[in-house]
């Protein structure tokens, strides 16, 4: 027995000796470079392309099992624009042969993982075909195993069931590698180019440390950070992830957290930290025709960000958000479910905010444009009509708070805002704020189920202190008192044009103790030539004074319909009629004034005169004219005096003088060049 088992050992032995002996012999008397046209017909015929090896072609076992090739080229069928749909420089990889070999192919040792210099192009043709299709279809279909048949419907044969004993890299690295998509279809091309990508320590009980770099369009990124220990059952569990990602050398985003059951029921689990850059700077960077123009050179150039995101495919919450952008902070969360319907709900407090500092740069004067040439400027034909399927998918369900707000110069403070929105349907709720101070209250609502989006706002307001309202908005000062409003609007369109044009609605502005400023009605009531210039200088800061100021209005069209508007003072009750066009920004009134003054003073005055003198306001919106009706003047007291007269209804009373009444009247007005009033008598 004992030499049975001596010889057996000695055989053994020699059989290890010969076998290492091959390993290192068979590669060096054996030219593997003679059978490279077998490998390419073989690869080839599988991938149904033609494949070729570069001169460089090694092949070694012991004590690495190593292959390294170059130039290896897997071409393009005819009619694609790239010759290669891959193309590799150099490859090679080393893996230790004998632990692979006793462990059953269990325990994989990699020294070297090094792909050099490839490119991957996919494309697309004009008629649509691609260059991937059909890769492998000339090989034979694996034959059919009977233990396929006995899984059970449903049954998980993904990766998590993967199981890796014992793996570790010593260097893996891709260098000088690009991805290459085009579209002929859609005439796009995309490239991404300096490719690098190296991993460290890679090993499953270990965290892996990896540095990825590339041009993504010509423009910089680099990441770089440590993910796992991965563990051996791969795609189960949780993986720590800490990354950190910079482009275009401006934005760095830093993210920590896990992933979980990545194979089975991925989940995530992290935070996200974006330190303070410039946005402006950003875009710059990103394209010269995306730099930012704004009113304030320096906004945009301080944002920060952060917030904790967890959730699951087609599901996130994100929480602890908050938004720094110049001096202003944003504090939000988010919920997101069913990402193919969205479901939103959200809170957002902004603790102030200037809006007026991310308006673009003006050239000119405002006053200057004309408003019709801009605002009902048609679209240019064969546009494509906005899509709001995204909108009509959406469910929406929010909370909006904000401190300080600024815009268009006004200032508005504690403003809180509800959002809902289901089916294309919008609603806006428990709208109220604080502004110069005054309140208001409103809701409002958009609706997009059609092709043309209707909206429509109601608004109420009190005790506002118009003057300096008006001074923000307008640049005016032609108005004091306290302004209370109501008012319901409702249009619909796409454009701003379209908007002011289809405007309808009502309302009512009431403003009390104050006064009109840039014309005064006393004084043009007590001394008409005076008061227009005529006789003597006009006083530097002409104003109306009043208890009462009642504007009801109407909107048709975009165009506004002031009607019964009174104005009542010591002196004066005033009334105005007229319109005032929204789309050309265009003013056309009347206004008449009626003496109800008891001074002794002015009722003799008055009486004297017995002139009371209209006033007509035309002009834009930005630059109002005042100038005194005097044909309205002369017309009524022409009614009064002469065809209201005994004398001259007496006239032409008389049989034969009846026809000539109407002649008579269009001489006299004729001559004092008043027109005829609307019923033509």
């Amino acid at each position: 027995m004992k030499r049975v088992m001596k010889w057996l050992l000695i055989f053994v032995c020699c059989l290890i000796v010969l076998l290492i002996a091959a390993l290192f012999i068979v590669p060096k008397f054996i030219d593997i470079r003679k059978y490279r046209p077998q490998i390419e017909n073989a690869v080839s015929n599988a991938t149904g392309r033609a494949f070729t090896l570069g001169e460089n072609f090694e092949v070694s076992l012991f004590p690495w099992a190593a292959v390294v090739v170059n130039n290896v080229r897997l071409e393009n069928p005819p009619g694609f624009e790239a010759k290669d749909m891959v193309n590799v420089d150099s490859f090679e990889v080393r893996i230790k042969f004998m632990p692979l070999i006793l462990s059953f192919f269990k325990e994989i040792q990699v020294r070297r993982f090094i792909l050099n210099g490839a490119t991957i192009t996919l494309e697309k043709t004009a008629d649509g075909r691609a260059n991937w299709e059909g890769l492998g279809s000339s090989s034979k279909k694996p034959a059919f195993k009977p233990e396929d048949d006995k899984k059970k419907p449903g049954e998980n044969t993904s990766g998590a069931d993967f199981y890796i004993p014992a793996i570790s890299v010593e260097e893996f690295a891709i260098r000088d590698s690009s991805f290459v998509w085009i579209d002929h279809e859609t005439d796009r091309r995309y490239e991404i180019s300096n490719l690098n990508l190296e991993l460290r320590d890679v090993t499953p009980d270990h965290p892996v440390a990896f540095v990825f770099s590339a041009q993504v369009e010509g423009y910089p990124i680099r990441l770089d950070g440590n993910v796992g220990p991965l563990g051996h059952a791969i795609g189960k569990g949780a993986i720590p992830l800490e990354l950190s990602a910079k482009a275009l050398d401006q934005l760095n985003v830093n993210l920590k957290g896990t992933l979980t059951d990545v194979a089975s029921h991925p989940g995530f689990e992290f935070s996200v930290d974006v330190p303070l850059f410039s946005l402006r700077a950003l875009m710059a960077a990103a394209d010269s025709n995306l730099s930012i123009s704004t009113a304030e050179p320096e906004a945009m150039t301080r944002v920060a960000f952060k917030a904790d995101f967890k959730g699951e495919p087609g599901n996130v919450k994100i929480s602890n958000g908050v938004l720094n952008i110049d001096g202003s902070k944003l504090d939000f969360s988010c919920t997101i479910k069913n990402f193919s319907r969205p479901d939103v709900a959200f809170d957002l407090a902004l603790d102030e905010i200037d809006l007026d500092q991310y308006l673009p740069l003006e050239n000119g004067n405002k006053a200057d444009k004309k408003p019709d040439e801009v605002t009902t400027k048609k679209a240019p034909p064969g546009k494509k009509k906005t899509d709001f399927s995204p909108l009509k998918r959406l469910v929406l369900d929010g909370n909006i708070r904000i401190g300080k707000l600024k815009v268009a110069d006004a200032r508005i403070q504690s403003i809180h805002a509800m959002v809902t929105g289901k089916n294309g349907i919008f609603k806006l709720s428990s709208l109220n704020m604080n502004l110069y101070g005054g309140s208001l209250t409103g809701n409002g609502f958009l609706n997009v189920k059609q092709d043309t989006p209707v909206c429509g706002i109601t608004i109420k307001s009190k005790e506002i202190r118009s003057n300096p309202l008006l001074k923000d908005i307008l640049e005016k000062d032609i108005l004091e008192g306290r302004l209370e409003t109501g008012l319901t609007l409702k249009t619909q369109g796409t454009d701003a044009g379209r908007i002011k044009r289809n405007m309808n609605g009502n309302g009512e502005l009431f403003v009390r103790d104050g006064a009109v400023k840039g014309i005064d009605l006393v004084t043009m009531v007590r001394n008409t030539d005076g008061a227009y210039g005529f006789a003597r200088r006009q006083e530097e800061n002409p104003r109306t004074k009043f208890t009462e100021f009642q504007v009801p209005f109407t909107i048709e069209n975009g165009v506004l319909d002031i009607r019964n508007t009174r104005m009542t003072s010591t002196l004066l009750r005033v009334q105005a009629v007229g319109k005032a066009d929204l789309v050309k920004e265009t003013l056309k009134l009347r206004i008449e004034p009626t003496f109800v003054t008891t001074r002794k003073e002015d009722v003799e005055k008055m009486k004297r005169s017995e002139v009371m003198v209209p006033v007509l306001v035309t002009g834009s919106f930005s630059s109002p004219e005042f100038r005194p009706d005097l044909k309205g003047v002369v017309r009524k007291k022409l009614e009064e005096k002469v065809f209201e007269s005994e004398k001259f209804k007496e006239i032409f009373e008389k049989e034969e003088l009846k026809p000539f009444e109407k002649d008579v009247k269009k001489l006299l007005e004729g001559i004092l060049d008043i027109p005829l009033s609307e019923d033509g008598q």
